[in-house]
């Protein structure tokens, strides 16, 4: 059964599917579509053409699909799409995008954001991320799966950040993050694989071990470039569904920087 509060504004347009909860003083514009399942608790304002995925819960104060944070914007048509089965906590900003990126931010499924943080125009985020508190996201930004940041942790804009990737509290990241990275400091230098991802994702131990070998080569040696290490390691492992992602992010990085060690600190 859909509940909308009294003092709650749904403007005519609007798509409302079964079982939606409305509370207090929220605000939903004529282009947005909340699907089946899907509460917003109060104070809640959801605006453009923004499509909110299935039983995705939103809490006060956020404001999710409003018009890029971007200078050259210039009212040009664009969206926001979230996936099912997030957690939006309060004060979390979320734009929609800019001609220049496609005109479209994507938010999987399954995802996290709490408190204050804040996703960018053009950004593509994966399934299952966590986005701690007064974390940034800049516009263009791409995710993969099972990100986690820490809290007050900030992303440059158009970085790669790979799946199963560790981005620590505070950390501002330049440039693009490997998969199954972890990176510290700001600015933000690649201190290692995200280990405790890998065993808590259950991670086969050969696997496990194949892409630390494949680690140290790619950052502890000093012959050739990185470019040269990634297409000798992606060679030397093709059985290894892990080592191959790593080098084929690396490989598709093209003149992009890609965050590495500190000097003797791989």
């Amino acid at each position: 059964m859909t509940k909308i509060h009294s003092s709650a504004i749904v403007e005519d347009g609007a798509e409302v599917g079964e079982g939606v909860t409305i509370g207090p003083f929220c605000h939903v514009g004529p282009q947005a579509v909340l699907q089946e399942g899907v509460e917003l608790k109060s104070h809640v304002a959801v605006a453009g053409t923004t499509r909110i995925g299935a039983r995705t819960v939103v809490f006060p104060f956020a404001s999710i699909g409003h018009q890029a944070q971007d200078l050259k914007y210039r009212g040009e048509q664009a969206t926001l799409e979230v996936g099912a089965d997030c957690i939006i906590r309060e004060g979390v900003t979320m734009n929609a995008g800019t001609e220049g990126g496609g005109g479209r931010t994507i938010v999987g499924e399954r995802c996290a954001f709490l408190a204050n943080s804040h996703v960018g125009h053009d950004c593509v985020l994966g399934n299952n991320i966590v986005l701690s508190n007064n974390v940034m996201i800049a516009g263009h930004v791409s995710v993969g799966d099972n990100v986690i940041m820490g809290g007050g942790a900030a992303v440059i804009q158009f970085t790669r950040v790979g799946a199963h990737s560790f981005v620590g509290g505070l950390a501002g990241l330049e440039n693009d993050l490997i998969p199954f990275g972890m990176v510290m400091g700001n600015r933000a230098r690649l201190s290692g694989l995200n280990l405790v991802g890998l065993k808590r994702r259950n991670f086969p131990r050969e696997q496990i071990h194949a892409l630390r070998a494949a680690y140290r080569e790619l950052f502890d040696s000093e012959q050739g470039t990185l470019q040269e290490r990634a297409e000798s390691v992606k060679s030397a492992n093709t059985d290894e569904p892990l080592v191959q992602q790593v080098a084929d992010f690396i490989l598709e990085a093209g003149d992009r920087r890609i965050c590495t060690p500190r000097v003797g600190g791989a």
